[in-house]
């Protein structure tokens, strides 16, 4: 016998749907005000961000000295300053070097743009002088056309740059409080919140604080390892500035995307110019599967044990944030993805029931009888 359909159960199924549809639809409604806001704020938000971020990776050896009895200011302080210096000496061991060699460097892209002219001369192309010569006139041509777009570019980059710098030394500044006063915010918060709040939120800002910490500690290790591989490529084809380069690709490891990119150019033309294209081209390929095992395999693997988060979440993150925003988005795609986690992971302890212990036997034991 087939069984009939409940009218009543049916109806039931979509009066449950639909409130639940309506609660879905008011939580992304939500959020939808939330981001936006954000945006309103974006000029605040990202300098706050950024100085986070910076603060997870200097608040350790700040913690140390403030175990051996350091005031909170004057470690900040002395902590603050040295991760300038630490820039600054970064910064001098990648320029120093590419000056020191610059006037190297240039013939090398001279005889380098030569050797391209003569292969393009020959066959399989076969490209003259005429035709080389034609191409430079049309390309001069086309930016003499475009000049004003270039203006017009070159002034919105340049906008970005102050942009930049305005960021970072937002960025430096609210780190330095971080530091000085991070402890005293949490015990603040509770203070501030009323009831269950009081309890809530300050855990769930502690856990995040952590995974923030964890993402910063797997993206340098990550950037570590690129640049060991890639550093150990460049010096077996014995290519210069190996150690500059090597630093380089480990700080734009933080920049996603172009960071690599940028890095990764910078070698493959260093490589042309001092070795040739042979080499070059190798390097071109060692930094490719250098990449692609970072993009495909360290980093989800790494993060993805260290954020709590699994490799094809972290992949989908990445991909999603970028869509969504370019490189802002695919940098802060990983940590967002984490932090929603941490809020799901304690609201769902919060709405477990706890299991019922099972009641104690009451009857009595019966004495041991003696024997």
């Amino acid at each position: 016998m087939s069984a009939a359909l409940s009218s009543r159960k049916a109806a039931a199924a979509l009066r449950t749907a639909a409130r639940v549809s309506a609660e879905s639809l008011l939580v992304l409604l939500m959020a939808a005000v939330a981001l936006w806001v954000v945006g309103r704020m974006w000029s605040v938000v990202w300098p706050l961000i950024v100085g986070l971020f910076l603060t997870t990776l200097t608040w350790p050896p700040t913690r140390i000295l403030r175990r051996h009895g350091w005031p909170p200011a004057l470690a900040a302080a002395v902590v603050t300053v040295s991760f300038l210096l630490a820039v600054a000496g970064i910064f001098a061991l990648i320029a120093v070097p590419v000056a020191s060699q610059s006037g190297e460097l240039a013939d090398g892209v001279v005889a380098g743009i030569q050797r391209l002219r003569e292969w393009a001369a020959g066959p399989p192309l076969n490209i003259g002088d005429d035709q080389i010569t034609g191409a430079f006139d049309t390309a001069i041509a086309r930016v003499q056309d475009s000049i004003g777009s270039m203006v017009s570019a070159v002034a919105a980059g340049v906008g970005t740059v102050f942009s930049g710098v305005v960021t970072a030394v937002l960025a430096l500044f609210l780190m330095f409080f971080f530091l000085k006063d991070g402890p005293r915010f949490l015990p603040w918060l509770t203070r501030q919140l009323p009831g269950r709040l009081a309890v809530d939120v300050p855990i769930v800002a502690a856990r995040s604080w952590h995974t923030l910490g964890a993402f910063v500690r797997s993206q340098a290790f990550v950037g570590l390892l690129d640049a060991v591989f890639i550093g150990l490529g460049l010096w077996i084809l014995d290519v210069p500035l190996v150690l500059p380069l090597a630093v380089l690709t480990f700080v734009s490891a933080f920049v996603p995307i172009i960071g690599a990119l940028f890095a990764g150019l910078v070698a493959v033309l260093i490589a042309l110019v001092s070795n040739g294209v042979t080499d070059a081209l190798i390097v071109l390929a060692i930094i490719v599967v250098v990449q692609q095992l970072e993009g495909n395999v360290f980093q989800p693997m790494i993060q993805s044990r260290g954020l709590g988060l699994h490799a094809a979440v972290v992949l989908l993150a990445v991909a999603l944030g970028g869509s969504l925003a370019g490189i802002v988005g695919s940098l802060l795609a990983v940590p967002v993805a984490a932090l929603i986690a941490v809020f799901w992971n304690y609201l769902r302890e919060q709405l477990v029931e706890p299991q019922e212990e099972p009641e104690p036997d009451e009857s009595p034991v019966p004495a041991p009888v003696p024997s």
